[in-house]
């Protein structure tokens, strides 16, 4: 195996940028799944690793509408 430092500088920093990309989208839909009391959403949520793919399809699924319709 490769240790760390025989990798490229821009791979480095690819793979930080992506781990904190899948945190902070897990983290917002665990937020919301848990707001609106999906719990198995967010089992799925907190046990799969899909690389920021779960959550978004969650975030994209369940959004509330910014501004309601007026009458």
């Amino acid at each position: 195996m490769e240790s760390l430092s025989n990798l490229p500088v821009w791979l480095i920093i690819l793979i930080v940028i992506l781990a904190l990309f899948d945190s902070v989208m897990k983290l917002i839909a665990l937020w919301r799944a848990a707001r609106n009391n999906h719990l198995v959403w967010f089992i799925c949520l907190a046990i799969f690793n899909t690389i920021g793919i779960l959550p978004i399809v969650y975030l994209i699924l369940n959004k509330e509408k910014a501004f309601p319709k007026a009458d």
